[in-house]
């Protein structure tokens, strides 16, 4: 079953998204094909400017893919800086085109 990952919050900057990127990616500041992306299991990855700040939201293929990265994500977390807890829940509906 599907999860979606949502990273959102004040420490959690466009900045510092670029940041982890590069760091993910050996020196990319966006991500433009699913070749970018260094983890397999990712379905969609969107990021951007919202309301209440800049956010991502990631749905996986799995709850095991996710963790997977997030066992490699967690740390860059922790040394860009980004304090917030991500959020994980199972999708309740997941469509592509």
């Amino acid at each position: 079953m599907p999860v979606v990952l949502v990273t959102q919050g004040p420490t959690f900057t466009q900045e510092r998204y670029e940041e982890i990127v590069r760091r993910l990616t050996g020196g990319k500041t966006r991500l433009e094909t699913p070749a970018d992306w260094p983890a397999e299991g990712l379905l969609t990855h969107i990021a951007g400017e919202g309301e209440h700040g800049f956010r991502v939201v990631d749905v996986w293929e799995s709850e095991e893919a996710c963790r997977r990265f997030g066992d490699r994500l967690t740390p860059i977390l922790e040394e860009t800086g980004v304090k917030e807890e991500l959020e994980m829940y199972s999708a309740h509906t997941f469509v592509s085109a």
